[in-house]
This record gives structure tokens, C-alpha cells and sequence, in this order.
């Protein structure tokens, strides 16, 4: 084989290759519908997603997502989990949850 064609190959092959090594794959499950979901998490049947195909948000239009989110809220009384792909927010220190966004209720 001849370098031209060579090199056009591994041009071919890099392009094809590429998009999958970086494309951000998250966990998306809630809960509510999977134990497995919440913490201690159990991730041996939780499905993946590639957020490259996740559709972008009406309201946020051009933003794509960029990491992957677990939220952890407390609904009655009860701790529900979601994990998904993110499209806004910070980077956390993995393992350490005092740096990630808290939300409370308004009480009057």
C-alpha cells in the first residue's frame, strides 16, 4: 500500500474514531422508578447514555451537555436520586458534596 493511501486510512479512521472517545456517556436513571439509582449505587443494570444524543433544551438553545449530574433531593420526607446528563452547572469534587449546588424550599 502506498503512503498516500496509508495516510488517507488513518485520516478515515481518526475521524470515525474520535467522536466516540469524546463523547461524555452518563448514568440515567431516577429513583422513583429504580432503587438501584440511589446511593450505596448500584450501577450493573442502570442503562448509559451518550449525551451527544440527547436532545438540546428549548430554553437553553446551542447549549449542549457537558458533564453528567446527580441530584439528590429530599421529597416528603423521602431522599430521590437522578442521575442524567448535564447541560449547565460546575464541575464538584467527586466525593464531597458541601461544593455542589443546595437548594432550599421558601418557608414564609
Amino acid at each position: 500500500m502506498n503512503t498516500s493511501l496509508r495516510y488517507v486510512l488513518y485520516i478515515c479512521i481518526v475521524l470515525n474514531v474520535v467522536p466516540y472517545v469524546f463523547s461524555i456517556k452518563c448514568w440515567n436513571c431516577r429513583s422513583s422508578n429504580d432503587p438501584k439509582c440511589a446511593d450505596p449505587f448500584d450501577n450493573s443494570t442502570v442503562p448509559m447514555t451518550d449525551c451527544k444524543q440527547e436532545k438540546g433544551l428549548s430554553h437553553l438553545p446551542g447549549v449542549r451537555p457537558s458533564m453528567c449530574r446527580k441530584i439528590r433531593q429530599k421529597v416528603n420526607g423521602e431522599w430521590r436520586y437522578f442521575r442524567d446528563c448535564a447541560y449547565l452547572g460546575e464541575v464538584g469534587i467527586q466525593g464531597d458534596e458541601r461544593f455542589c449546588l443546595m437548594r432550599t424550599e421558601n418557608t414564609p
